[in-house]
């Protein structure tokens, strides 16, 4: 049994009525700094398994990394070195789909949104919403064929500077009122860093409602370690928040900076 499971919500299946979300940022796979710096993607392969989700959307993700995949390499660290595979091909589940798209190029690599699926992915489209040349971000839009229904799903990663978040934030807007059919369930999941929660309105003019627990509550996850601020969340349309959930414990808090966050939703009339 995955040792993760038993901290997560109870196991799902492909006849559930309900479209279980996971969002992750993994932060490149990688925890710690200088000499303690340890490889984290192995630990994070087996939390993916255990979401057990119809849809996992991911945040800095690397497809290479030449500088790290020299640091953790297989004669130092044998079968847990750094995979041959990119990271959102070697983290999906056997039978998953992947749908991945650079954000940011660096000068020893790159890494952006992913998004595993289930069901059938269809077109996968990346929107560039660098808002400075300090910071490259970007949107990872596809669609995720579900239960006979198609939904529409944005990943996203947003910068550190606020006007940047409300710039980003107004383009995901755009992007769910022109370019999505207005009867089409959407999911717009990710990193928002959003620490001082100005984002909500700008995506409820979208019909775009942030997901929270049956009473309200929502559940913070950063810092991982100890985590008091909603970073990463959740918005739905024609979709309705039925369940939410954030993991805790001493080995979440090790894989990344953030803890998941996982929800089951269900279709709206």
């Amino acid at each position: 049994m995955n040792p993760l499971q038993s901290s997560l919500l109870p196991s799902s299946s492909i006849g559930s009525p309900y479209l279980r979300v996971a969002t992750y940022n993994i932060h490149k796979g990688v925890m710690g700094m200088g000499p303690t710096k340890r490889l984290e993607i192995h630990n994070l392969g087996l939390a993916v398994e255990a979401f057990d989700a119809d849809i996992v959307c991911l945040q800095e993700v690397r497809r290479f990394h030449h500088r790290e995949a020299r640091k953790f390499s297989r004669t130092d660290y044998g079968h847990r070195a750094w995979p041959h595979q990119a990271q959102a091909d070697y983290l999906a589940p056997e039978g998953y789909e992947v749908a991945y798209r650079t954000n940011a190029v660096t000068r020893h690599g790159e890494h952006g949104n992913a998004l595993l699926a289930r069901w059938p992915i269809g077109e996968i489209r990346h929107h560039d919403v660098s808002d400075h040349r300090f910071e490259q971000r970007g949107l990872l839009h596809t669609t995720v064929h579900w239960n006979q229904t198609t939904v529409h799903v944005i990943v996203v990663h947003l910068g550190l500077f606020h006007q940047s978040r409300v710039r980003q934030t107004e383009r995901v807007a755009e992007l769910a009122l022109s370019q999505i059919p207005a009867d089409a369930p959407v999911v717009v999941a990710g990193d928002f860093n959003d620490w001082n929660e100005k984002l909500d309105h700008i995506l409820t003019d979208a019909g775009l409602v942030r997901a929270a627990r049956p009473d309200g509550s929502r559940v913070p996850t950063f810092p991982s370690l100890v985590p008091v601020l909603t970073l990463d969340r959740v918005y739905t349309r024609k979709l309705a928040c039925r369940n939410m959930m954030v993991p805790r414990g001493e080995a979440w808090a090790r894989m990344s900076d953030h803890l998941p966050l996982v929800v089951e939703l269900e279709l709206q009339g």
